[in-house]
């Protein structure tokens, strides 16, 4: 499998203005990425773009904090099904993580993952595990496998480190493949996705100003395009 099929291409820096957001989208379908991960707001947009090509929508729930009320967070997962999205990226309420809130963790997440699942959208739960210790991302990725979502994620990319590999390593030593992995933030370049490919994750997270480098990246004759940069961030991821 080619790396752009790993790739969720996100297009979700808050302040991109439309037309922005639609040429990072067509992009990422030039490039046959995975999904685009668009903002709610782009849901519509997302869907007409990608129509009749390899490449599916995502968008994110509870973005970028995951402090929304679980109820809040089914009523969003129902609308944005209703709209056709096949995958969904939401943030666990890390505060109640860190809190030790393990109850109040396993029905926030379990409340999405079943609105979701009721329309075969796949459901990828955001840990923000910058904010985590080993302790706590081994006990989520526990709760995530128990409340039946389909991907732990490392990071929004909009606060702390993105994928770091020990905390990637931690989350595919708890799976033992009963849940998928999704390192994303700060993966920039082929090597790096390359690197967390090799160690079995399923998906990355990147920065859709990224995607152009890292896919090149897997042809030694391709040059980068002009304009990319592995370096920055750009917002998120």
């Amino acid at each position: 499998m080619t790396i752009s099929r790993y790739l969720d291409h996100a297009v979700l820096v808050p302040q991109m203005p439309r037309d922005e957001a639609v040429d990072n989208i067509k992009k990422g379908i030039e490039y046959k990425v995975k999904t685009v991960c668009v903002r709610p707001c782009d849901i519509d947009i997302a869907k007409q773009l990608t129509a009749g090509s390899e490449t599916k929508v995502s968008v994110v729930l509870g973005f970028p904090h995951g402090t929304q009320l679980p109820e809040s967070k089914i009523a969003e997962a129902e609308l944005y099904c209703k709209k056709g999205v096949s995958e969904i990226d939401m943030v666990a309420n890390y505060g109640w993580i860190r809190s030790g809130l393990w109850n109040e963790v396993r029905a926030d997440i379990k409340g999405v993952v079943d609105a979701a699942h009721k329309s075969g959208v796949l459901v990828k739960v955001i840990f923000e595990t910058a904010q985590l210790n080993t302790e706590q991302i081994v006990k989520t990725t526990e709760i995530c496998i128990e409340a039946g979502a389909d991907f732990v994620k490392t990071s929004t990319g909009f606060n702390g480190d993105g994928a770091k590999e020990e905390d990637v390593d931690t989350m595919l030593r708890t799976a033992k493949g009963r849940i998928k992995v999704k390192p994303s933030g700060g993966i920039r370049a082929y090597d790096r996705a390359k690197m967390f490919v090799d160690k079995g994750v399923d998906r990355l997270g990147v920065n859709g100003t990224s995607s152009p480098a890292i896919c090149d990246g897997e042809k030694p004759e391709a040059a980068q395009p002009k304009g990319t940069c592995n370096c920055c961030p750009s917002g998120g991821y």
